[in-house]
């Protein structure tokens, strides 16, 4: 019997009114729907991870903040991740730079996918957080969410749902192809 996949989708912006939370609601259902995979939600708001100051990167030492050992702890837990983001300047958020740079080995060597949000489904914002993941050893998978455009301001107004929109399901659908497989291939190497 094949061991589930534990897949953790990451909320990364922080902010009040955030879009996170209906992308949230239309991805989450997609991708508790793929056989074989536990997935939990962590919210970077709940993450309570203060701005990173460790003397050493955790590559290095672990860290001496006990917020920052509880998420590092937590990560190892999982066996890949879909981050849903934002892209503010050009980039990913703050908050997930912030993640990332509070721990290192619970993310090594394991899948790491987007859905993208924003004027141009945070395309610039995914390119960067597939070079961070790559400096972590991690797969950076090849298909993504982009909700992009008029699509992301109709969402974000309410005026459509994502229901109005069914070729993204595609997208998730292909995003989650790619983690199943990767996240396989990975899971069995660490083991």
């Amino acid at each position: 019997m094949t061991q589930p996949l534990k897949i953790a989708i990451i909320l990364s912006s922080t902010r009040e009114g955030r879009f996170a939370d209906k992308a949230l609601a239309w991805f989450e259902p997609i991708a508790r729907a793929q056989e074989g995979w536990e997935v939990e939600v962590l919210d970077l708001r709940e993450a309570a991870l203060p701005f990173f100051d460790e003397p050493v990167p955790p590559a290095a030492k672990a860290p001496a903040d006990p917020a920052a050992q509880a998420w590092g702890a937590r990560l190892k837990g999982f066996d890949g991740f879909i981050v849903l983001t934002a892209e503010y300047n050009h980039s990913i958020t703050a908050a997930l730079k912030n993640a990332f740079d509070h721990a290192f080995e619970g993310w090594a060597k394991k899948p790491i996918g987007a859905v993208g949000y924003g004027g141009v489904g945070a395309a610039r914002a995914v390119e960067h957080l597939r070079l961070i993941a790559i400096n972590f050893g991690m797969v950076p998978v090849a298909a993504a969410v982009a909700i992009a455009g008029a699509d992301f301001r109709a969402l974000a107004k309410g005026d459509k749902s994502f229901a109005d929109l069914p070729y993204l399901d595609g997208s998730a659908k292909a995003l989650i192809a790619d983690m199943e497989w990767w996240g396989r291939a990975t899971k069995a190497a660490r083991g």
